[in-house]
């Protein structure tokens, strides 16, 4: 591993601090898509809204909502409580959870207790976070299992961020053999495997590659929501890094799209969708253009920033917009939604 954990946990809590301080500069420059799609609004579904049924499986567990809060973070002072903030709202509606990347805790097992939330969370479906480029940089099977079995989570999710580790300071970018070291993984590690991007997005061929390596699901984690070029140029105190975290703040496949070319070649595995996810509609668009569940970050972050309640708050609010949204359609249950053909291009 490349930097200590000294270095890790600064570069966390940098991290954190600009998306809940800064959030003005940090505001995407590239949508996520979901605008360019409507529903037909159905004046007589037929239905009550108490029908409505938003619950789900993924990967064998049972969601309340087809919802789960992106791995942000954990391995930082401050961190720990987020993220038991964070689990307590979804052990509350009984959607998933990811923790952010597990490394700093494998440098430094004082900082594991920032990841652990099943105290408060004992039935979430929850994933374990480690960086796909550390497979090729000192990281390895054992390695994998730690994180897993650190927080009790169920699947790991590995996340690619070539863009954003080229243009931060100390960054990983040495991506040669990631794919055939995440097919390592897949084939010896017991619990499922779980590949996504940072906020980029994953195309049809990358995906492809993945389903081919063995992965159980893929995160789009397209371009839309958080952009983390920016956030690596706000921390850089090169002047080189500085103007590229800016030039690469549009770059990335939007969301929405992602999810439109996939369904066109469905990969055979979940496809979860996160970036840009900003209300209930969205997180229904994004099931019916394929999506087995949809994932939120910064809104989630800054209500738990607050307090437990400020969190339960914000996924309260989007499970209701969600429902609303199926109500609006006559969709009584996330598989009539995922099969909709009510979801039309917006127009000009």
């Amino acid at each position: 591993m490349t930097d200590d954990s000294g270095t890790i946990q600064r570069r966390k809590r940098e991290h954190l601090d600009l998306v809940l301080e800064r959030a003005e500069e940090l505001r995407p420059e590239v949508s996520s898509g979901f605008e360019r799609y409507r529903f037909v609004h159905n004046a007589l579904p037929e239905i009550d809204l108490d029908e409505i049924d938003t619950t789900t499986t993924l990967l064998g567990k049972r969601l309340g909502a087809p919802l789960y809060i992106t791995a942000m973070t954990g391995g930082a002072a401050g961190t720990g409580e987020i993220n038991r903030r964070l689990a307590a709202a979804a052990q509350r509606f009984g959607i998933a959870m990811g923790v952010g990347s597990q490394r700093a805790a494998l440098a430094d097992p004082s900082l594991a207790e920032s990841y652990r939330v099943r105290d408060v969370a004992p039935d979430i479906l929850l994933f374990a976070n480690l960086g796909a480029v550390q497979l090729v940089r000192g990281l390895g099977i054992d390695d994998c299992r730690k994180a897993v079995e650190m927080i009790g989570a169920d699947a790991l999710a590995l996340h690619l961020n070539p863009v954003q580790e080229a243009i931060q300071e100390g960054g990983d970018a040495t991506f040669r053999g990631v794919l055939a070291a995440i097919e390592r993984v897949c084939r010896a590690l017991e619990a499922p495997v779980i590949v996504k991007e940072v906020g980029f997005g994953l195309s049809p061929a990358v995906v492809r590659r993945l389903v081919e390596a063995g992965v159980s699901a893929v995160d789009v984690a397209g371009a839309g929501g958080t952009p983390w070029s920016k956030i690596e140029g706000l921390r850089a105190r090169d002047p080189l890094r500085q103007r590229a975290g800016a030039v690469f703040g549009s770059w990335g496949i939007p969301t929405a799209e992602c999810l439109r070319a996939l369904k066109d070649a469905p990969p055979g595995v979940p496809v979860l969708a996160s970036g840009g996810i900003r209300d209930g509609v969205d997180v229904a668009k994004a099931i019916a253009l394929g999506a087995a569940a949809a994932g939120v970050g910064a809104g989630a972050l800054e209500g738990a920033a607050t307090s437990e309640d400020g969190a339960a708050r914000y996924i309260e609010s989007l499970i209701f917009e969600l429902r609303v949204a199926m109500f609006g359609i006559g969709a009584r249950d996330v598989r009539e939604l995922a099969a909709t053909d009510a979801l039309v291009p917006a127009g000009p």
